[in-house]
């Protein structure tokens, strides 16, 4: 007994007796909202606990042999089908890909090694003017319906056959049994394509008919680029693309300059995977061309990122910045550029490593501890001040009242 009774002596919260504590309507009211402050403060630090603590470092990027894939979304709502999406070929980032009906896909990296297994996967969508899929599927260049609305079946016609390609006959090109064949003969003589009904395989195909249920369409192309990590770009211009004395060009001799509208929305772009937290700055961006033939450059700086979550996963993605630069073009080879819209990046040599880590259960125990006893310390000096005040003022009216 003499060990409890000393051991009280250690009692640093002394009881005072029931009969000896007054309860008053003001301390009721600093106890609940002091409670309900101290709920707010606790689960604002339950959820701090529960997020993940982030740490950014900074490393020289020494990665090699690695791919880039570009993820793009983008609606062009007041142009059609002939639309191209590729990498370009002008050196010094001589990478080309062409997406049309036409489909060729060549890379080459900056050093002149030639890429034949570029992975790619880009689809086109068209569009009417309330920016609706008209067709349920993206369109895939089948060939169409004929002149008189009947299906223009291949097969109908001998497969050795060899017609004519209007004089524009090559020694790589001698026989010209498609549409395309004949834009392809003209295109490498130089020559413009204006009037396909003269033309008897594109009347055949119903050439024109497809190009009249197509006027007026806008088009969305979606879908991803992977190609290797070196600084290049890509573009959306109208017009079939080939090279001419070692210059990109496009044919734009059946758009007109007055006719090419590239207002554009970039619904997506990134370079990579996503990770939490990420910002594509490009996202949702929405750009009216002021006028026809516009060209729109976005000059890309891209930073290697990895992100390191918790689970142990690793996530290999970039991050990038933007600015936007823009002109009128008149088409012509030379420093006017093309209209089209243009995205030129290039990579840091810096790369930033994100590692995801489990906030210490300690620190918020600790927080959860400060929080009640500082809420609980405040609260007892307003109720303090509050039960005295009211005491000396209740004293004062009633020594006023026996005067």
């Amino acid at each position: 007994m003499d060990t409890l009774n000393k051991l009280k002596q250690f009692d640093a919260y002394p009881k005072t007796l029931e009969d000896f504590r007054v309860k008053t309507w003001g301390g009721a009211t600093v106890t609940i909202i002091s409670g309900v402050i101290m709920l707010i403060l606790f689960v604002s630090e339950l959820q701090y606990y529960l997020t993940k603590e982030v740490h950014p470092e900074l490393y020289v990027d020494t990665s090699r042999g690695d791919k880039l894939k570009i993820n793009i979304d983008v609606i062009f709502p007041h142009i059609d089908l002939l639309i191209m999406t590729h990498v370009n070929c002008t050196p010094p980032f001589p990478i080309c890909f062409f997406l049309l009906s036409d489909l060729s896909i060549d890379a080459m990296d900056v050093a002149g090694e030639q890429q034949l297994d570029v992975e790619h996967n880009l689809f086109k969508q068209r569009l009417d003017k309330d920016l609706k899929a008209v067709t349920l599927e993206a369109e895939k260049h089948d060939l169409g319906m004929a002149d008189d609305g009947e299906v223009f079946d291949p097969s109908s016609l001998d497969p050795n056959r060899c017609e004519s390609c209007y004089g524009a006959e090559t020694d790589d090109l001698k026989c010209c049994n498609t549409c395309d064949d004949v834009r392809e003969a003209y295109r490498r003589r130089g020559w413009a394509f204006k009037n396909a009904d003269t033309i008897e395989q594109c009347k055949r195909e119903g050439f024109t008919q497809r190009m009249q249920e197509q006027k007026n369409e806008g088009c969305q192309v979606y879908g991803f680029l992977e190609v290797n990590k070196v600084a290049g770009n890509f573009h959306f211009a109208p017009g079939k693309s080939f090279q001419q004395s070692h210059v990109h060009v496009h044919d734009l001799q059946s758009f007109g300059l007055d006719n090419i509208n590239m207002t554009h929305l970039i619904k997506h772009l990134s370079f990579g995977k996503d990770y939490p937290g990420i910002v594509n700055p490009l996202d949702e961006t929405d750009v009216t061309a002021p006028q026809a033939s516009m060209m729109y450059q976005y000059f890309v700086k891209i930073v290697p990122t990895i992100y390191v979550k918790t689970d142990g996963e690793v996530v290999k993605t970039n991050q990038f910045s933007v600015t936007r630069h823009e002109k009128v073009a008149n088409g012509l080879i030379g420093d006017q550029g093309l209209p089209g819209v243009f995205v030129l990046y290039e990579l840091s040599p810096m790369m930033v490593k994100f590692t995801e880590k489990q906030r210490s259960f300690t620190h918020f125990l600790t927080g959860v501890c400060a929080i009640i006893g500082g809420v609980f310390t405040v609260a007892g000096l307003i109720d303090s001040f509050i039960y005295h005040s009211a005491r000396v003022i209740q004293k004062k009216i009633e020594l006023g009242k026996a005067s």
